[in-house]
């Protein structure tokens, strides 16, 4: 039974970025499915390291570090989407979202489901992609923090203010009222002042030593484009939705550019979940660890349906309620977040 292409279809994949990862994240699915035990094999095989056992077993120290913690989200997050592929075709069902969309390092993720990326190519694109940001982190060492409660023109204001004291913008366009910001630490904490100035409701830096989403990461950004240039990108099967420009992208050209922009532009996740929204999505299934995107996802759209698929239980659930598209091609039955 083949559930639509992409014109007739209302679901979106949606990947998570850095942020989600945590010890023991997809163990479980390692232990029961062969199609996710491959991704993290090949993950192995191709970095040269243990990443398995990594994710498995820790330390958290060392998951922690940007260098493991962007091909770690993305291995875990492609072993859910290969295991759910492998309990489709054991129904009989195949699901093609209208589009596929990530936050920040989940794009990767999102490519790889779209075809423009082969996983074994993607996680040494990420791998690189953390080298280099941690690089630059320390030689300009920087921070991010959470405004929760300001509007965007008042914190992108905000930040044109603090930029006195260095460099400081908008990092992430997470949800109505939530915005991360990046920069020089001296900056980054003179614009944190201003905001709770503002009356933001709460202002919380985070455990992040990298200004990512900055100027500061513009080395890094140019060094990326090198590298993406010996990369074989190719057209995507399914439109992915830009971290820029809150666009959908499938030639392999605007892909490559994006993804190098990235690392110094603004993530609009929120301008792209309205996006998807607006072009008929109805439901979203958030594939890989943690749940913060369909937490966002809530905030953005309230009539957005959302479904999760990372751990063995909500594998299982997931892939019989998709079962039931066929005899609903409207959509997908609602299921709220674990």
């Amino acid at each position: 039974m083949d559930l639509g292409g992409r014109a007739g279809s209302s679901i979106a994949f949606v990947f998570p970025g850095q942020g989600s990862q945590y010890v023991g994240m997809g163990q479980d699915v390692y232990e029961t499915s062969p199609a996710a035990r491959r991704i993290f094999q090949q993950a192995d095989d191709v970095l040269g390291i243990n990443l398995s056992k990594l994710c498995f077993e820790g330390p958290e120290e060392s998951l922690q570090d940007t260098i493991n913690t962007q091909p770690a989200v993305l291995t875990v997050s492609i072993a859910f989407l290969e295991a759910l592929r492998e309990r489709w075709q054991s129904l009989g069902i195949s699901v093609t979202p209208r589009f596929t969309a990530g936050h920040s390092l989940g794009q990767y993720s999102a490519l790889v489901a779209s075809g423009s990326l082969e996983f074994p190519e993607a996680v040494r694109l990420v791998r690189e992609r953390g080298r280099l940001m941690k690089e630059s982190g320390e030689a300009h060492p920087g921070g991010m923090a959470a405004i929760i409660g300001l509007e965007q023109a008042t914190l992108e204001r905000l930040c044109q203010r603090a930029q006195a004291h260095g460099v400081v913008c908008p990092a992430n366009f997470n949800s109505p009222g939530q915005t991360v910001i990046s920069g020089d630490l001296a900056a980054l904490s003179a614009a944190m002042q201003l905001a709770v100035a503002e009356g933001a409701r709460r202002v919380v830096q985070l455990a992040i030593s990298i200004g990512a989403h900055s100027p500061l990461m513009q080395r890094a950004g140019e060094q990326f484009a090198e590298i993406l240039a010996r990369f074989g990108l190719r057209d995507a099967r399914v439109p992915v939705i830009s971290n820029v420009t809150a666009e959908a992208l499938t030639r392999a050209e605007e892909i490559r550019a994006d993804l190098a922009e990235q690392i110094t532009r603004s993530v609009c996740w929120m301008q792209s979940v309205q996006a998807m929204v607006g072009d008929g999505v109805t439901s979203f299934a958030e594939i890989g660890p943690g749940q913060v995107l369909s937490g966002l996802i809530k905030r953005i759209s309230r009539e957005a349906r959302v479904l999760n698929v990372g751990d063995l239980k909500s594998l299982e659930r997931q892939a019989v309620l998709l079962d039931a598209i066929g005899h609903q091609p409207s959509g997908i039955s609602p299921q709220p977040a674990d």
